[in-house]
């Protein structure tokens, strides 16, 4: 049946396709002044009345910024720090999401119930108990430091058991009359089925990690040690004179990797969203 096109579906059509457009417009924007700034020359970045391309454009200020501060270092740590945790949360979201959903052991729902109660409980309630116990450990200014706390998460165990738990059970139960054991079973049949949930917590847990602010500037006090964040925030702090024009080029090489992945990942981060919902 052919949708009739009548004044008042135009006109709501219409309406429509320009709320879109002032929405992708008001999204886009500071992305664009953002990338824009970080090329102009830093009279045209004060200039007023201000323009969003600029006439003069230059490469001054990210070879400033890289000069000021040691962003490949803040780079190295930012990427070893953001891969590592995010590799270990997969992991061991992936596993305890699987043992809540289809497997039987004593004081599961207990025991689950206060792993969700951990998701109420603010960052700034557990920083000094951390921080005090890292110190203990000798794993400040460590690696080790930075990824052990952030191996595994509430939300991302509760996320793996929901997927986990739409899976039919007839597949498990196929796959022990085959003889397959409870590894087999899931690393080749369960694992395989939830791939769209893996990519979508791994980029929700990158993009937490690679913009950790707070976390990194408690756990690292040596240069050689800082994430890309916490560095950029210690730089814009750290001077008298402000300089725009490296700040924005810092912003810039932050947010390019989470962008680019974001770009190649989004099929599956879309479909993920769309098909699974999160629901018990």
């Amino acid at each position: 049946m052919r949708k009739k096109f009548t004044s008042e579906n135009i006109i709501l059509g219409f309406m429509k396709y320009i709320g879109l457009c002032l929405l992708i417009a008001a999204v886009l924007f500071p992305l664009i002044w953002l990338f824009a700034g970080a090329f102009k020359i830093e009279k045209q970045i004060l200039a007023y009345p201000p323009t969003i391309i600029g006439t003069k454009h230059s490469l001054k200020s990210f070879a400033r910024i890289f000069k000021s501060i040691p962003m490949a270092v803040y780079l190295k740590n930012t990427v070893i720090f953001s891969v590592c945790s995010t590799s270990l949360a997969l992991l061991f979201d992936t596993m305890s999401g699987y043992a809540f959903a289809r497997l039987q052991f004593k004081g599961k729902n207990i025991l689950f119930i206060i792993i969700l109660m951990t998701m109420m409980v603010p960052f700034q309630v557990m920083m000094i108990p951390l921080f005090l116990e890292s110190h203990f450990l000798g794993i400040l200014n460590t690696y080790p430091g930075l990824i052990l706390p952030k191996m595994t998460t509430a939300f991302g165990i509760f996320m793996m058991r929901s997927y986990f738990s739409q899976l039919p059970k007839d597949l498990e139960e196929a796959a022990r009359v085959d003889g397959l054991n409870e590894a087999g079973i899931f690393y080749k049949i369960m694992v395989p089925l939830v791939k769209p949930g893996l990519l979508t917590l791994g980029i929700f847990h990158l993009m937490n990690t690679w913009n950790d602010l707070l976390y990194p500037l408690m756990m690292t006090s040596d240069v050689k040690m800082r994430t890309l964040a916490a560095g950029l925030a210690l730089f814009v702090g750290e001077r008298a004179t402000t300089y725009y024009g490296p700040q924005l080029a810092g912003a810039v090489i932050s947010i390019m990797p989470l962008l680019v992945l974001y770009i190649f990942f989004q099929k599956y981060f879309v479909a993920s969203v769309a098909t699974s919902g999160i629901k018990d």
